[in-house]
């Protein structure tokens, strides 16, 4: 039963969060990003927040340090837009999936132009 709980609280936060991050975050540091996932503790005491970022290796980590020095901020919003007893520590990660995915596409393309061509 409470697996279930820590998943909807996370879809929650994915969607708070992104909200938050799009429309209140006024850093020009802060580029394009894609909030990818949410994971909690069990005991919700933490959320680890995979995010997509588009650009460089240089703009992602200027996006990175945006939005660790704005994470009381989300925080707290965070807090007033989720009705929980304690708001969740935020720890935001690179989801590196898309970019992995899309690799393998271009390899996989790749190979069927080499079995077109023989």
């Amino acid at each position: 039963m409470a697996k279930f709980r820590v998943g909807r609280v996370g879809e929650q936060i994915k969607k708070e969060i992104s909200n938050v991050i799009q429309t209140e975050l006024k850093d020009p540091r802060i580029g394009f990003i894609t909030v990818t996932g949410v994971d909690l503790t069990n005991d919700l005491s933490l959320a680890r927040v995979y995010l997509s970022i588009l650009g460089s290796e240089e703009q992602k980590e200027e996006t990175l340090k945006a939005l660790g020095r704005a994470n009381g901020f989300l925080r707290s919003e965070l807090g007033r837009r989720v009705k929980l007893r304690h708001t969740p520590a935020i720890e935001f990660r690179f989801d590196s999936s898309i970019a992995y995915g899309s690799h393998i596409e271009d390899l996989l393309q790749q190979i069927n132009q080499q079995s077109q061509e023989s």
